[in-house]
């Protein structure tokens, strides 16, 4: 009995060869999706005077309707990115400023 058992599971859990893991499915088609990446750095952290992500640069609602926007419209954001990027980047002033502003 354990030995039919052996033969018909080794049907239906193959042994992975070439060194890919039993649970590797980057290289399946099926978990392959035609759609433009999340530009998520998982540094998810909103800027209070801006109201945007300090790792991806999106709006908060930008992330929130990232899955249910179409492509065009991904896209669209995709390329505002960069722009947004020196909205985070200015220097305050640090000590000189607070002094200054009497803060």
């Amino acid at each position: 009995m354990a030995a039919y058992l052996g033969a018909r599971c080794a049907g239906v859990f193959p042994v992975a060869k070439s060194g890919a893991g039993m649970n590797d499915q980057s290289q399946t088609p099926i978990w392959k999706r035609a759609e433009i990446d999340s530009p998520c750095v998982n540094v998810c952290v909103i800027h209070p005077r801006e109201g945007i992500c300090a790792g991806c640069y999106r709006t908060i609602d930008e992330i929130g309707a990232w899955s249910q926007m179409t492509p065009e419209v991904r896209r669209s954001v995709m390329a505002d990115l960069p722009s947004r990027a020196g909205l985070l980047k200015k220097r305050r002033g640090g000590r000189e400023a607070r002094i200054r502003d009497g803060g």
